[in-house]
Order: C-alpha cells, then structure tokens, then sequence
C-alpha cells in the first residue's frame, strides 16, 4: 500500500495522484511511492494509458528542501540515485502518458512532468527549474530531458535563471503541449488517454520505445532500433488484426487484442 501516491484505474486509464498537500512535496518517500505505482501500472493489463496528476490547485512544487538541507554530501550520493529513479519508473511507462499541470510544477516538480510523454497545462500553470537559487541544479533529469525537449539554448535560460514559466510561454518554447482553463485540463488528459483504450498495445509500446531510444543515439543507431522494433511486431496478433481489417473493411476498423 502507498499513502502519497494512489493509483486509480477507470474504464483502461490509470490516473496517478500525488496526495501529499498542501504542495505535493516530492520527499524520499513521494519519491519511492512513485517507483512502485509507476511499476504497477506499466505492467497492469488494465492499464491503456496513464495520467499523472497532482490535484486541482498544484502538480508538485519541487523536492522538499528541508529534507535535503539536512543531508551530507555521503547521504546525497545514496539518494541522489533515488532522485533519478522516480523520474525515470514513470518514464519507462511503456503505454502512453500524460501530465495534468496545474499551479506549480517546479524543480523536481517540473522534471517529473517531463518523464511524461505529453504536457497539458491549465492558464495558471507555473513550471521551472530554480535549483540555481538553493546553489544547485537540477537532479532528476532536468539538465537532460528539459534540453531534449526545448533544446540546450532554452534549456540554459532556465535553469541558469531559475525562472518561472507561465503556461502560454511554456506552450511556445515547447514545455507543455495544450494550454486549458484549469477545470477543464483533467478531462482533456482523461480522454486522450481513453483514445488508446482497447488499441494495439505492443504497437505503443514499441512506437514509444523506438522515440526515447533513438533520442538517445545518433540516427543510424536509431533507424535499427527503428526496425527491430517495427519488424518485431509481425510477430503479434494485433499485426494480423490491423492488417486483415484494413484489407477487408479498410482504415480504422480494427479490433485489438493487445497481444
């Protein structure tokens, strides 16, 4: 059982909360939770798609600092693998994932939201890196996956300012992806998720493979990876599916097993 983090799961799509107000304080405890639901629901059957969401007033203001003033730089060694290893279970959610950002998603709140696949922001959205102001930078990813994603320029003017974003500036520079009043983001995420509810889960998962592990190579490496995972999947009944369909009745009316 976990106390800071609930996974719920309706009609296919898991939603994992973070529960610790009154601003979702990523403690090392938040951050363990975090491991084990994120494991849980890549490997639930259950589970088409995952949001992630903090609550209606904020996603996760950042880790909690008073915990890690109190640290040598010995215990900052040990939980520094913890630090990248919350960032990197929900990363490796083979299904497709999504954040609801809503309020502050700052520090180590703003680098769990970018080891989702996609960002949805409400208007009153606030994300950045200000470790640079505690005379630190960011750890759970943020010099890495926020440079990937907005590029290193970007990137730098971030996390060398410790500036905050609003939404529509996180919408230009590529931070977020949709901008929505903030009472209407959650629904949106829910029923993107829904749109892979029942589709081709090992196409997903191996499309979404062959994205994070060809950013991570030079483009060669990348095209292999490209084509293991692609020729891989005639070896799966939703292959025959999709196929069949498309020849029979064609585009968009197949039905997947999952298998």
């Amino acid at each position: 059982m976990t106390q800071l983090v609930q996974l719920d799961v309706t009609d296919g799509v898991g939603v994992i909360r973070l529960d610790r107000p009154p601003m979702n304080a990523l403690d090392a405890q938040l951050q363990r939770e975090l491991v084990k639901v994120a494991r849980e629901a890549d490997t639930r059957d259950d589970v088409a798609a995952v949001v992630l969401h903090g609550g209606p007033k904020v996603f996760a203001a950042g880790a909690d600092v008073k915990e890690m003033a109190a640290m040598t730089y010995q215990q900052m060694v040990a939980h520094g693998h913890l630090l990248q290893e919350f960032t990197r279970a929900v990363a490796s959610i083979g299904k497709p994932t999504v954040s609801v950002v809503t309020g502050f998603a700052l520090g180590g709140g703003c680098e769990l939201a970018l080891s989702t696949d996609l960002r949805f922001a409400a208007e009153n959205a606030k994300l950045g890196q200000p470790e640079i102001l505690l005379g630190i930078i960011p750890g759970a990813g943020g010099t890495q996956r926020l440079a990937r994603l907005v590029g290193p320029s970007i990137a730098k003017d971030l996390v060398y300012t410790g500036r905050f974003v609003g939404a529509e500036e996180a919408l230009r520079i590529g931070l977020v992806d949709r901008v929505l009043p903030a009472d209407e983001v959650l629904e949106a995420a829910l029923a993107w998720a829904r749109g892979f509810v029942g589709g081709p889960a090992l196409a997903l998962r191996a499309a979404k493979s062959a994205i994070d592990r060809g950013l991570e190579t030079d483009l060669q490496t990348g095209l292999e990876i490209e084509r293991i995972e692609f020729t891989g999947l005639f070896a799966t009944d939703d292959r025959s599916a999709g196929m069949d369909s498309f020849v029979e009745n064609g585009p968009g009316k197949a039905t997947f097993s999952g298998s």
